[in-house]
């Protein structure tokens, strides 16, 4: 079995697949988060694990449209939490850095601090931990990076300030994607996805539905179809199990008044 995941090692994407994994899996890491999903489509591994969600800065809605795209299925989550840190090469001074490379969500994710120097160049890499192995590889002690620390030891880079996150207590969750639909009795949580049209009460008879069936709603994320009708798809994740009988009801229900219905997947919530 072969895992998959965006990034390079001491990415947090490494850390998700570790956790679900263990530290002895066989993966393989690509440059852009499509590469895991076509990864998956020519049969070079057998599950992906991306980033879906951060507590901080929100959903990442490219892998929310990829998995419409591909019509993959979600078949395991968990959460890792995302302590961020300004990274640069050995003896290093903070005072000459003049330019970090991280994700833009790491960017993001650690504003606040970044605003207490408007004079360092941020440039958006692909990656936090490939923006580690850039500065690793430049070789220069201008450059400087936002990652782990799990990072900054593969590269051996130093810890200039570390926990520089806004927020200490962020977290950002990951699934696993999976060409196959895999389910078991302890799934505990569902993900929708469906399309409605631009009209009055569409949400709203959506909602009902759950309602009616006391089903309790845990997330919803909305994205155009991109039709140029102002028509949205929508990806909700609620709490139960495919086979229970509220929600058998109401996903036959949900699926008369919406277009392309599909259960994403059905699988352990992560706590």
């Amino acid at each position: 079995m072969i895992i998959g995941y965006q990034g390079v090692p001491g990415s947090y994407s490494e850390e998700a697949l570790i956790q679900l994994f263990g530290e002895n899996a066989n993966t393989k890491c690509y440059k852009e988060f499509e590469d895991v999903f076509i990864a998956l489509q020519n049969d070079e591994i057998n599950y992906g694990v991306l980033p879906i969600e951060n507590s901080t800065t929100g959903s990442i809605t490219q892998n929310y449209d990829l998995l419409k795209k591909y019509g993959y299925y979600i078949t395991a989550e968990t959460s890792v939490k995302i302590e961020h840190n300004l990274l640069a090469l050995p003896g290093a001074n903070i005072n000459n850095i003049e330019q970090v490379f991280s994700h833009p969500q790491g960017f993001e994710q650690c504003s606040n601090y970044l605003k207490n120097l408007p004079n360092i160049k941020q440039i958006a890499y692909h990656n936090t931990a490939i923006s580690a192995e850039y500065v690793k590889n430049q070789a220069q002690k201008i450059n400087s990076a936002i990652a782990s620390k799990r990072a900054a030891q593969i590269y051996g880079l130093e810890v200039l300030v570390p926990n520089i996150q806004n927020n200490k207590e962020n977290w950002t969750r990951f699934i696993v994607v999976s060409k196959n639909y895999e389910s078991t009795a302890k799934s505990d949580k569902l993900t929708i996805l469906f399309e409605i049209p631009n009209k009055i009460g569409s949400l709203y008879q959506i909602l009902e539905k759950f309602s009616k069936e006391k089903i309790n709603m845990l997330k919803i994320e909305s994205r155009p179809v991109g039709d140029g009708t102002f028509s949205y798809c929508f990806y909700i994740d609620i709490e139960g199990n495919k086979e229970d009988i509220n929600i058998k009801q109401a996903i036959k229900n949900i699926g008369k008044i919406t277009k392309d219905f599909k259960v994403l997947g059905c699988y352990k919530k992560n706590v």
